[in-house]
């Protein structure tokens, strides 16, 4: 191979990055956070230094789906060798086994990182060895993906040239693992060492930033600018979020009329250590409580006594019955059990039509197109929460209101693109993204249990149709 001696001038988040990359101690780097930062040049620039100046190493690319990863991130390194002056017959991409080999040895993996049911913990990826890697816009990868190739780097040549096991990863905002691993906790100034995260925004990047700033100036959608823009980690626009940021924002600021109290309750099970509790009145939860793991008999008489003191009628208390749940309920006569994968009900707030039917005065009302009562629960929240009907008065902590936020931004649609009864997306999903169970989303949604159980808005139709007939 002809000898390089490429100059790299990178941006200042750039230099951080890098900074990052050359160091003894970070191993895992989210480089990124906005459109526009430079982020695929960076990475394409890093590996290309490390196949030259590591003869015989073994690096990766991988990305959600092979193809968008030819598309783009592939695309970028041939800009990168041209712009660098690398010669076309220094390298050679196998386009039957998808890698890029370098003459003297090095060698580039281009891997799909795509979730496969038949394949759910990414076993296939168990055997492949590597100096190092990149994943790109690793958003859209699942932790498992990420959580496994943490343990294929660091694992060729890397005592041979006294290397630390780096991983590089891109992406735009999201929240879902990215947020928990990287962001929040670097925001908090609780990130561990060998983690890392940079921002980049198109506005730290000289060489696009007026094309980008015209480019993102024109979206229209408020959650999409945001991310991308301004690199706002809050905002989520996934088509299948039933919820926005703004609306659960709002939540803590909402002014609510009072009416009946309430209680609804996440009990611990399966080895969980806490019970949560949400007191209402009307649709204000005007107290939240958190028990730590306890015996059965005394989370039943701190329930009692609880209800005993804010006045709350047993018959407007709710448990979760799965698992420990259904042993609480057993012991507090008179409250009601939430059983999640029930089926839903008949929906009152549905105006019902009074119809004669072979001669015989019936109601009717739209069947509600739901998976189960725990799916139309959630989305019935989620309907309150835009509409701005809840609100949370209760006094807790910054990091309650962070976990809040958190969880119920996990209201998302199962599947939104295909057709069929609706349903949230499965509970792992959530605990993957946010890295712990929803049990106060669990809370929060079991209060709309309430609203299905409340007397039927009857509607009288005797319209020439409808009309009842006397003979």
């Amino acid at each position: 191979m002809k000898k390089i001696t490429p100059t790299i001038r990178p941006t200042v988040k750039q230099q951080l990055a890098w900074d990052k990359l050359l160091d003894d101690t970070s191993r895992y780097i989210l480089f990124g956070g906005g459109a526009g930062g430079g982020k695929s040049w960076l990475a394409c620039e890093w590996l290309l230094t490390n196949c030259y100046i590591y003869p015989g190493s073994k690096w990766f690319i991988g990305r959600n789906e092979l193809k968008r990863l030819m598309a783009s991130s592939y695309v970028t390194f041939t800009k990168v060798c041209s712009y660098h002056g690398i010669p076309a017959s220094d390298w050679k991409l196998n386009g039957q086994y998808n890698f890029i080999q370098f003459n003297n040895g090095s060698r580039i993996d281009l891997i799909d990182l795509a979730y496969k049911p038949t394949d759910p913990m990414f076993e296939r990826l168990g055997s492949l060895e590597y100096t190092g890697g990149f994943i790109e816009e690793s958003a859209e990868v699942k932790f498992k993906a990420f959580d496994v190739l943490k343990s294929r780097i660091g694992r060729h040549m890397n005592k041979d040239f006294n290397l630390v096991p780096k991983m590089l990863l891109t992406c735009n905002p999201n929240k879902n693992w990215l947020y928990k691993t990287f962001y929040k906790p670097s925001k908090n100034k609780t990130l561990e060492e060998k983690y890392a995260f940079i921002q980049s925004l198109y506005s730290d990047n000289p060489h696009t930033a007026d094309e980008y700033e015209e480019a993102l100036g024109d979206i229209t959608d408020r959650a999409t600018k945001e991310r991308l823009m301004k690199g706002n980690w809050e905002y989520d626009d996934d088509s299948g979020s039933l919820v926005t940021y703004d609306g659960i924002i709002d939540l803590f600021s909402n002014h609510v009329e009072e009416g009946e109290k309430y209680m609804t309750i996440d009990v611990a099970r399966f080895g969980s250590d806490s019970v949560v509790i949400c007191v209402w009145n009307g649709y204000n939860i005007y107290k939240m409580i958190t028990w730590n793991k306890q015996g059965l008999d005394v989370t039943v008489t701190k329930i009692k006594e609880l209800a005993k003191e804010e006045r709350v009628r047993m018959s407007n208390v709710i448990v979760d019955e799965v698992g420990v749940g259904g042993g609480v309920l057993d012991y507090l006569y008179g409250a009601k059990g939430f059983i999640a994968n029930s089926s839903p009900l008949e929906n009152p707030s549905t105006q019902k039509t009074r119809i004669v039917k072979n001669g015989k005065l019936v109601f009717t009302t739209p069947k509600e197109n739901y998976s189960s009562l725990k799916d139309q629960c959630a989305y019935m929240l989620a309907s309150e929460i835009e509409e701005r009907r809840l609100a949370i008065s209760a006094e807790i902590t910054t990091e309650t209101r962070d976990m809040i936020e958190e969880e119920l931004g996990q209201l998302k649609r199962k599947d939104p693109d295909k057709e069929g009864k609706l349903a949230l997306i499965p509970k792992d999903e959530m605990k993957e993204a946010i890295g712990r169970s929803p049990d106060i989303l669990d809370s929060i949604m079991m209060r709309m249990y309430f609203d299905l159980n409340a007397t039927p808005n009857y509607k009288n139709d005797f319209t020439s149709d409808n009309r009842p007939s006397f003979k």
